[in-house]
């Protein structure tokens, strides 16, 4: 019960940074784009939040923001919260000052990026229970290699960065998807410096770097 009355005050004051995130540099609720990404965020959030409580409740707990232990680790997640809230920040301010014109069917295929990214995310942390929001391994901590894990080593990194290519296209800004373009190189240096933490203490982690090669991109890197 604890740990779910946590979840909902996380989930609540994220979901309260995210709307002053889309409307306050906007200047204006006439931005249904917004409206919309806000409804499709919340709604996805509570439909995968409500699936995890069924098929992996320990994971909830785990995706409650906390401090990373490490000093490279803490930067790296700081520059992963920056480049998010510039994605939102931008699209905003593009909205306001009108920026770029995105056609609605842009705006649409966003939107089904957004929501295939949040699956994704789900189906990473419902695959593999000890996925967190901090980098750590836990004891007797299993490897999970099927899946999709066994498309690429990091796939919660690779539904992210999907994100944030489909959210500024949903919110009508293409400067919006230029601030995004920083997240999957920040995501490169998390996974260099994690890697080197799981080959270390993660059993047959060296083993599996070899069976799935790719980290992020399925055939490139």
């Amino acid at each position: 019960m604890k740990s779910i009355l946590k979840m909902l005050v996380s989930g609540f004051l994220l979901m309260l940074a995210l709307w002053l995130l889309l409307f306050v540099p906007a200047g204006t609720l006439n931005y249904w784009q917004a409206w919309l990404f806000f409804a499709v965020i919340a709604v996805s959030s509570w439909i995968s939040s409500l699936y995890l409580l069924r098929r992996a409740p320990a994971v909830l707990e785990r995706r409650i923001p906390t401090s990373e232990p490490r000093q490279i680790q803490k930067f790296l997640s700081a520059a992963t919260r920056f480049c998010w809230f510039s994605i939102v920040v931008v699209s905003a301010l593009d909205h306001r000052f009108g920026w770029s014109s995105v056609p609605t069917a842009i705006c649409v295929a966003g939107f089904v990026l957004t929501v295939i990214a949040i699956w994704g995310i789900t189906v990473v942390f419902a695959q593999n229970s000890h996925a967190a929001v901090t980098v750590r391994v836990e004891e007797d901590q299993p490897l999970i290699s099927s899946g999709v894990y066994g498309m690429v080593r990091h796939p919660m990194y690779t539904f992210i960065t999907l994100m944030s290519v489909g959210a500024p296209l949903a919110l009508g800004s293409y400067w919006g998807l230029v601030a995004a373009i920083p997240t999957p190189l920040v995501f490169a240096l998390r996974i260099r410096d994690e890697e080197k933490l799981l080959r270390e203490e993660l059993a047959g982690y060296q083993h599996y770097m070899q069976e799935v090669p790719h980290r992020l991109v399925p055939g490139v890197w």
